[in-house]
């Protein structure tokens, strides 16, 4: 059996030296070393389990780590006691198969060998998937380190399952798999169910190491969640290899943008168009083929302010660019398979654009445009977070501080009313930018917050009143058949609310610029580095505007123009430090500015807002559903806890 251990004793060079090269340690880890560094609260005995043989890492005492590289492959000389020992049972092995379980101890989701390590060296070299195991478990004090976190989110999913094999980097990662397969965090697993699951993992896992190899800088559990965002659980679990190996092919570029420390990019302002010179615009043939633009909308244009604003954009886009474009609109769509069929039905009208119009559509979004690559998806939600859909917003939050200001100013006691929708990403930015505009005019202002998707606007409104608050910053779109004037920032004073300003979305300004680059080929020059991809623009853009009353007193007027422009500029920003929340000071430097990706993922509120955050069931069901898929609020399980 001496050619077996050279052969193993060479593969344990490569790897030592692998790490050395990489600047890592060239042994096995020593768990007595690491938990000298950490605090064990409890241990449980496992009793005998099958142990993913990759997950097992290293040796509990330090006497035989350097006998062995960190893939437990031998590096001890092929003449030494050693070897022949291993050499042993290498043919017994081989003659009648190793029968006797190892000894380890389980922590952190690793296993470390107590008794057994040239079992688990032979074993690994025959690539055994599990090793038999009796195996302690050393649980750790629970802290609020991702890794910790990470850790006892496994341990629930490891006691409702028994499944040990399934390793994510990223807290949240177990309740997302549930959610995909169609189970809650209380739901039972029946045997089959499980099987599925395995089964599932393992073709997936084999598939995606014959793309990646060895060394994969996405774990395979990781990467399956991402291939489940783009296609159903079912369709896993009855994909044979070869579909397994073309599906992740296309989506390659997302999985790997996991490696990525920022793998997106959100661009805040638009980008001009590559000029061409005289010579490529003399070979430029001209194109008679109109642009075919499809947009779909959750709700219709009659039922629901945020379609008719939609609307309003599509119209100026034919009245914008005539004949270049041809339009056409698909409402009442619901996610899911509603969704599916509109999308497929907009690629079988031959469709280059596709705009969906709520952020509830970005999964249905994402695995059409995976289908069709050749379609230019975009979803109207603020948070980039795939390769194949790009996202587009509008940065209200710099119109919402303006109007702040206007609130502060006006209000006779700084006690002013704010009645926001959703807890999602980019309306936290909006509440907290009206409190800074509220503060920055009047330091004694106090902003009262409350919830539409909690409580009911017209009751909300009676309890302001009730409490003395007449200036209320109120949903900011109008419905076509609205018979009120609640909308923007009121006045409620008097009988009849007086409008004093409005923040309005430009859509069609936002589609405008987006068409218009994708016929100029700024859209196309934009993927050259194979990010996600997000716009958010803003004022400067033309993308939001406030729409101010002549009731404002003219000198307020006056300054809130002055700040429009600066903002404009880029030479003010509405957060800047300092920066005080109800929980304390997040940013202490005069000067320090919020980066686009901690304004929209804010689940803060400012020192100045009275009221938090609803938990997620308190919530109508619209509101569940939009905080579902970008909510700030952790779900309901989270929340229970």
């Amino acid at each position: 059996m001496s050619d077996e251990y050279d052969k193993a004793r060479r593969l344990g060079q490569r790897c030592y030296q692998k790490y050395l090269f990489e600047g890592k340690y060239p042994y096995l880890q020593v768990l007595e070393e690491i938990l000298s560094h950490a605090e064990v609260v409890s241990e449980q005995k496992l009793g005998i389990i099958q142990i993913p043989a990759e997950l097992i890492v290293g040796t509990y005492s330090a006497g035989r780590r350097t006998a062995f590289a960190p893939n437990f492959m031998p590096l001890l000389s092929s003449g030494s006691e050693f070897a022949s020992k291993w050499s042993t049972l290498c043919k017994a092995h081989i003659d009648e198969g190793i029968r006797d379980p190892i000894k380890a101890i389980e922590f952190m989701n690793r296993y470390y060998v107590i008794e057994g390590n040239k079992r688990v060296s032979v074993l690994k070299f025959f690539d055994a998937v599990t090793i038999q195991g009796s195996v302690t478990r050393m649980i750790p004090k629970r802290t609020d380190e991702p890794e910790n976190r990470l850790y006892f989110e496994y341990l629930d999913f490891n006691r409702k399952t028994g499944v040990n094999y399934l390793i994510f980097s990223e807290p949240g990662s177990y309740a997302e798999l549930e959610k995909m397969m169609g189970k809650s965090g209380s739901t039972e697993y029946s045997e089959e169910e499980l099987q599925n699951l395995r089964s599932a993992y393992v073709r997936f896992a084999k598939a995606y190491s014959e793309k990646c190899g060895d060394s994969p800088k996405v774990q395979p559990a990781d990467a399956m969640l991402v291939y489940l965002q783009m296609y159903s659980y079912q369709e896993l679990c009855e994909a044979m290899p070869s579909k397994l190996r073309g599906d992740i092919d296309k989506i390659w570029e997302d999985i790997q943008l996991l490696a990525v420390p920022q793998p997106t990019e959100i661009v805040t302002e638009p980008a001009e168009a590559p000029k061409k010179n005289f010579i490529e615009r003399l070979l430029t043939p001209g194109s008679s083929r109109k642009l075919k633009i499809t947009f779909i909308h959750e709700k219709t244009k009659d039922s629901s302010a945020w379609t008719y604003s939609h609307e309003l954009g599509r119209l100026h886009l034919d009245d914008v660019f005539g004949d270049q474009v041809e339009t056409v609109c698909m409402d009442n769509i619901q996610p899911g398979e509603s969704l599916e069929k509109a999308l497929e039905a907009a690629v079988a009208l031959k469709s280059d654009v596709i705009f969906t119009t709520t952020p509830q559509f970005l999964e249905g979004s994402l695995k059409a445009a995976v289908r069709h690559p050749e379609v230019k998806i975009l979803n109207c939600s603020v948070n980039p977070a795939h390769r194949y859909v790009r996202t587009y917003y509008a940065r209200l939050f710099e119109a919402k501080f303006l109007a702040g200001m206007i609130a502060g100013a006006v209000s006779r006691d700084g006690a002013i009313g704010y009645i926001a929708d959703y807890p999602i990403s980019g309306m936290i930015a909006n509440i907290n930018a009206f409190a800074a505009g509220a503060k920055m005019v009047n330091p004694r202002a106090k902003v009262y917050l409350e919830w539409t998707s909690v409580t009911p606007v017209e009751e909300i409104l009676t309890h302001f009143k009730k409490w003395g608050v007449h200036i209320v910053s109120t949903q900011e779109m109008v419905k076509l058949d609205a018979d009120h004037r609640l909308f923007g920032l009121i006045n409620l004073e008097n009988d009849t609310p007086e409008n004093l300003a409005m923040a309005t979305w430009h859509w069609g300004e936002m589609y405008r610029k987006l068409v218009q680059s994708i016929i100029d080929g700024g859209f196309a020059a934009e993927d050259s580095d194979g990010l996600a991809l997000g716009y958010w623009w803003g004022l400067k853009a033309g993308a939001i505007e406030l729409v101010c009353s002549n009731k404002i007193p003219a000198p307020v007027r006056q300054l809130v123009d002055l700040v429009r422009l600066n903002i404009c500029n880029g030479d003010f920003r509405p957060f800047t430090g300092p920066i005080a929340t109800q929980e304390g000071v997040i940013s202490q430097e005069e000067h320090e500015h919020l980066s686009p990706a901690d304004i929209i993922s804010m689940n803060w509120l400012a020192e100045n807002v009275v009221g938090s955050l609803p938990e997620w069931n308190t919530l109508n069901e619209e509101g569940k559903a939009l905080v579902d898929v970008q909510g700030v609020i952790p779900p309901e399980e989270e929340t229970v806890k």
